[in-house]
């Protein structure tokens, strides 16, 4: 749509310019501008033809409308001299948009319509203002008057309308204050409460201290000596016995054993559950530590119709790990597996997951199976599914509890998977991360976090990966402990109290020790995008120990790129 013209007026002297404000307001009334879009659209006109006449030049309104809006251009030669002043800028502000052209002689204003109103045509506004009568000056200005008369009361108005506004917004911040003042005196009163709590908490732990040291000395020590006194009396340097007496004895050394093994589970799942446990990795023989588990466990079965099985894939021969604890994960998972399976195989498989650099260890049974309600429970301290096997098996329900805690203690996963009927059976598989040799990846590690629990769980996962892990609750004692030992690389939460992580890391840029320190952000507010300083963002929520490996692996490698090769060369697993 090209912009069609309504009318043109010649501007020449004062009258004129009273005529083109009349103009002006009419034309926009004609086209649907509401009330204030008149007097603004009149005003600007009449700014800028004061200000044309001042220059004493001759100059020409057209008005146009177009599908952009009413167009309005004020057209003199181009050989004035025209120097814009304070009236353009004014006509600025009250128009959509102006521009200014010396060299073709033009003012261009724009003024736009409302939306989803009909506009007349260009004839019938034509028509309208041919009608127009003449006016003059003083007819204009008490227009004027009339316009700056409703301006001002509407200006009274909205400022009344503020007013009322603004008691409602002072009255609303009293109720506010007095709200958060109340909520501020729960929060002290709720935060002397944890206090308090947490005092209980750690008088209750170390009560729980104090009473597995006792069990430990109490009972370890008379149950020894019971087993020890019968291993004397059935040896072969005691005195002849009964075939009943005999028995007795035997029985009462099994039990005092069982008792003593049951008695050491539950001291070191407390152990665990307080993070006690420090694996003592070494490379340890897998096809050995398998086979003496296959020779050790097939006698105890007493069930000839359940074979035990073990294999062990080619390319996960050996791996380095806490070979004691390794054992009774393993023993515990194929013990359960022969308990509850009354003919058939427990098969135990390992493997190498090169995708995850974790080693796999399955033990697979065709027993009565678990029903799905009680697959988590099992997993719970003294747990045991019901049912008649069950009833006959001896159990305390710690051993796949247990089993799950020092998984975990070794930095991997215990999961397990069951079903009940025609295809019945139970498959646990424990995923240990895989380290073939004693080397660690990186030398010291620091973990900043306010997170006790998260921390203790990051520290299991760098087991055989980190040398050195260094931990600190906030960021002050984090730029404490890395002046005192500069870390190969650091792990860093965002919301900590004290200094959070962005200003950790910034005191760490300005600081010439510590700004090549490779920093990995680890928090749950992944959305946000993670300071400059940091060479990525993990997320808390599921955190992996391969992701969380993989993440270090990528910071320290883009570390090593601006070092030179000697510098790489120090790196603890670093190739020689």
């Amino acid at each position: 749509m090209t912009a069609e013209e309504l009318i043109r007026l010649r501007v020449q002297d004062d009258q004129d310019v009273f005529v083109m404000r009349r103009l002006g307001r009419e034309v926009a009334e004609t086209v649907g501008l509401e009330a204030q879009d008149q007097i603004r659209v009149a005003t600007a006109l009449s700014e800028i033809g004061r200000e044309v006449l001042g220059e004493g030049i001759d100059a020409s309104v057209v008005f146009l409308l177009d599908q952009n809006g009413l167009l309005i251009t004020i057209e003199f030669s181009a050989k004035t001299d025209f120097r814009p002043s304070d009236g353009v800028t004014l006509a600025g502000r009250l128009v959509d948009l102006i521009e200014l052209d010396p060299a073709q002689g033009r003012i261009s204003m724009l003024k736009r319509l409302p939306s989803g109103q009909p506009r007349p045509s260009g004839e019938e506004i034509r028509t309208k203002l041919a009608r127009l009568a003449p006016t003059t000056a003083l007819d204009e200005l008490r227009q004027q008057n009339r316009e700056l008369a409703e301006t001002l009361e509407e200006v009274l108005h909205l400022n009344t309308e503020l007013q009322e506004t603004n008691q409602g917004v002072l009255a609303l911040y009293n109720q506010l204050s007095e709200e958060l003042e109340e909520t501020n005196r729960g929060v002290v009163a709720l935060y002397a409460e944890l206090d308090e709590k947490s005092g209980q908490l750690r008088e209750a732990s170390d009560a729980k201290n104090r009473f597995w040291a006792t069990v430990s000395h109490e009972l370890r020590t008379p149950l020894n000596s019971v087993i020890g006194l019968v291993r004397l009396l059935v040896g072969p340097g005691g005195e002849p016995l009964a075939k009943e007496q005999l028995h007795q004895l035997q029985l009462i050394g099994s039990s005092a054993e069982t008792l003593l093994s049951l008695v050491s589970e539950l001291l070191d799942m407390a152990k665990a559950e307080s993070g006690r446990i420090d694996p003592q990795s070494s490379e340890v023989d897998l096809v050995a530590l398998a086979e003496r588990l296959r020779m050790t466990l097939r006698p105890t079965s007493g069930n000839d119709e359940v074979a035990l099985t073990v294999e062990v894939a080619d390319a996960a021969p050996e791996m380095f790990v806490d070979e004691v604890m390794l054992t009774r994960i393993l023993r515990n998972l194929l013990s359960n597996g022969l308990k509850f399976t009354e003919e058939g195989e427990v098969r135990l498989t390992v493997n190498l997951d090169d995708t995850t650099h974790e080693m796999v260890f399955e033990v697979k049974d065709s027993g009565i199976g678990i029903p799905e309600e009680h697959v988590e429970r099992v997993f719970e301290e003294f747990f045991q599914v019901p049912g008649p096997i069950q009833g006959r098996a001896r159990g305390t329900g710690l051993g796949l509890p247990y089993a799950r805690r020092l998984a975990e203690a070794l930095g991997g996963t215990l999961q397990l998977a069951s079903t009940t009927g025609v295809d019945a059976g139970t498959t646990v598989t424990l995923r240990l991360p895989h380290r073939h040799d004693g080397a660690p990846v990186v030398g010291r590690v620091l973990l900043a976090d306010d997170d006790d629990e998260f921390r203790a769980t990051v520290r299991r996962m760098l087991t055989g990966f980190a040398a050195h892990i260094d931990e600190a609750p906030d960021g002050l004692v984090a730029l404490e402990m890395m002046a005192a030992n500069p870390p190969d690389l650091a792990l860093v939460d965002l919301m900590m109290p004290r200094l959070d992580g962005v200003a950790l890391m910034t005191r760490m840029a300005d600081d010439e020790r510590l700004r090549e320190v490779p920093v990995i952000v680890v928090t749950v507010a992944t959305s946000r995008q993670y300071p400059q300083e940091a060479r990525a963002m993990i997320s808390k929520h599921g955190l992996r120990r391969d992701n969380l490996l993989e993440s270090m692996r990528n910071a320290l490698e883009r570390g090593d790129e601006g070092q030179p090769a000697e510098e790489r060369a120090k790196r603890p697993g670093a190739p020689r």
